[in-house]
This record gives C-alpha cells, structure tokens and sequence, in this order.
C-alpha cells in the first residue's frame, strides 16, 4: 500500500528516542523500583485554583468548540504578557493558541519552510525538534553547541552553516537538555546576520521561568529579531501542568495570518476551559515555578556534589531548567550502552545523550523531577554501577 514521504522522514523519530524510558515504565509496571530520570514531568502540581478554575469553567458549559485562533480571555493575557517584552506592537492579532509547544512548533515550522530549505538547529538540540523540521520537508543543519562557549551559540558557527537553502533558526532557550541560557549580549552577537540573511528566528521559550540566577531574555526584545521572530510556549514548565496541552505562538501579523488556516485545518481550536485555566495562570506570577526553581537547583547541586567526586563521570551544572548533563566519555560507553546498563544493573533510568543530537553523544542527561532522596539514592546507585565498571 501507498504511504505518503512523510512517514518516511519521521522513521526513528519517535518514540524510539524514548525507548529507555518506556522500557522503565515497563519495568516499574511490573513491580521494580526503577528511579525514573528520563522526562521532564514536573514532580509538584499545579496550583489548586488553577484546577478549580478548570472545573468550574466546564461546568458553566465552557466545553463546546473554539475558535482556531484562540479563547478572547486568552488572547488578552497573552497580549499583555508578551507587549511587555516586546519590541514589535503585539495585539492579538499576533498569537495563535495550540495544544502545548510541540503543536505550536509544528504549524510553525510547517507555516515557514518545505522540501528544498534548510533549518538550522543548534545541537545538542530537544530530542523532537528533528521530526518536526522532517516533517515539513525541510532538512535539519545541526551547528555545534560547544562546551567551551557554555552550549551558546557562537556568531562563526552560525555563518558558516548559513547556505542560500537556510529559511529558519530553531533557538530554545533556556536550553533542553544543557540547562544554558541566551543573554541580551548572546542574541546582539548574532541578530547581524539575521538580517543579512533574512532568515526566521523561532524561539522555544518553554523554561523562561525555571532560571536559577539572572534574568531571561527573549529576542522578542531585540530590535532587528523582533520582526523575525516567532515565539513558541505553554504552561507546561511554568506551571507544573504538562498534561493539559496549552500552548501558543506568537510572532508578526502577517505570520499569524498565514499560519491560522493551518491551525483551523489541523485543531479548529482548543478546549474554552482549558483557556480560561491558562488565562488564570498568566493573570499573575507563578507560585509554582518559583519552587520548581528552587527545588531544580538544590537538586542540580546535589548531584554535582554526590557526582563530582565518582571516577570517570562528570557533572555539568545547569543555569536552568528540570535536567542536568553527566559526561560519561571517560567510561569508555557509549552513551546508549551506559544507560541501557545503568537500567538493567541499577534500575536508575536516565536518557542517552545521542537522542539529542552528535554534539551530546558522550553525555547522559538525568531529570531533576524527583524528590532529594530519592535523586541521592540514584547518585548511590549511580556510584556503584561506575565501580563495578572496573
């Protein structure tokens, strides 16, 4: 039978990456007490008036169909969230509502390149991001996210990948799965040839509330990427609640137009009471972020101080996020030997670094998502099996 290219070009791109993970779940179905580091699934809940608020809307009826831009209510608290930062007008006529980032990054991304052009990604890279250009047609450049330039990406690196073929950068930060964070002066080093190039800036900013110290800042701000750039989110990260798929991107007039027949032929809008919950939720700061945060990096800290000490392995402390990276070069294993054994002999589950990208292939990435004792029995567990190494 007749199957279309794109089943194709996204072969390998899905849940294979994940197959630790799932082989986990398995085990711990089954009764074994894996310690699960794989995903980043927020270990606290969200905020009670948040679920209140979403049951309270379904029962007012808030359960017919939506729009395919997006819930008024919603829309207002965008606007208002993003014309802070921004240095393009925002209306809203500037945001498009969707079931979570990785829906948003894919009209996206399917909005602005096909068969023929090239979008660069900087690598290590989200394990999807690599389907999600395939499945537009377009061919993925990875450009090195180097160790020595703490996983930022460098103006050199950038222009050497720039071909004729180049229509779109693909940034995320803060960075999953390295923890880095962009700085006013990181996306000033490289906004030049944006322009010279006129090239799309998409920026996946789904940890900007999870940096452990400084500030974050969205090229939404910068004066020459603004008009270039599409940002993509959700509350998935900010507000502990993943499982309710609400996301958005928000970009110029233009690309909103473009893009909103895309998004009425894929969703024709989202869920009235999901909205109205992640209205509630940008009407004011984060209460639950601000202890993911502080939970992240007293975890962050307990592993580089449990790790550092251990023969041939690595700690590299992150400035953001829910995971942190572990070198394993010096174990002489690949990265996928090294957490498939850890499985089987330790039943600590942790992610390959090879499942997000080249750069990230002598690496293992572990979740911060757990409670401290049992992240510190984990780092045990994780001692011994280097031991046992030998």
């Amino acid at each position: 039978m007749h199957y279309a290219s794109v089943t194709n070009n996204l072969k390998n791109l899905g849940s294979e990456k994940w197959a630790v993970h799932l082989k986990a779940r398995e085990l711990i179905a089954a009764g074994s007490e894996v310690i699960e580091l794989t995903i980043g699934e927020p270990d606290m809940p969200p905020e009670d008036d948040l679920i209140d608020e979403c049951i309270r809307s379904m029962q007012a009826g808030r359960t017919k169909y939506s729009n395919g831009r997006g819930e008024s209510n919603l829309l207002l608290k965008l606007k208002q969230k993003y014309v802070k930062v921004s240095n393009i007008p925002i209306t809203e006529e500037n945001i498009l509502c969707f079931p979570g980032t990785q829906t948003a990054l894919y009209a996206t991304m399917r909005s602005l390149v096909e068969q023929g052009d090239e979008v660069i990604v900087g690598d290590p890279l989200y394990a999807t991001y690599e389907g999600i250009i395939r499945a537009s047609g377009a061919t993925m450049v990875p450009v090195p996210l180097r160790r020595e330039y703490n996983f930022i990406l460098q103006a050199h690196d950038l222009e050497k990948a720039i071909t004729p073929r180049t229509k779109v950068v693909l940034l995320n930060s803060p960075h999953n799965p390295t923890g880095s964070v962009m700085s006013k002066q990181d996306f000033l080093n490289i906004a030049k040839l944006f322009v010279q190039n006129d090239l799309w800036l998409v920026s996946d900013e789904v940890y900007e509330d999870l940096i452990f110290e400084g500030e974050f800042y969205s090229p939404l701000s910068n004066e020459k990427l603004a008009p270039r750039t599409v940002v993509v989110s959700s509350i998935s990260k900010s507000h502990a609640a993943p499982g309710f798929r609400s996301g958005w991107a928000v970009g110029p007039r233009e690309f909103c137009i473009k893009t909103l027949p895309l998004s009425e032929t894929m969703l024709f809008g989202s869920q009235p009471f999901i909205a109205d919950m992640t209205a509630l939720a940008l009407s004011r700061p984060s209460k639950v972020s601000i202890k993911m945060k502080i939970a992240y990096e007293r975890r962050a800290k307990l592993i580089c101080h449990n790790l550092q000490s251990v023969e041939h392995i690595n700690p590299l402390m992150p400035n953001a996020g829910m995971f942190i990276l572990i070198d394993i070069e010096k174990t002489n294993l690949t990265c996928s030997n090294f957490a498939w054994k850890l499985l089987n002999e330790q039943l600590v589950a942790v992610m390959p670094g090879d499942s997000f990208g080249h750069q990230a292939r002598s690496f293992i990435r572990m979740s911060l998502t757990v409670p401290d004792k049992l992240l510190l029995k984990a780092c045990n567990r994780i001692s011994l099996f280097i031991k046992n190494l030998k």
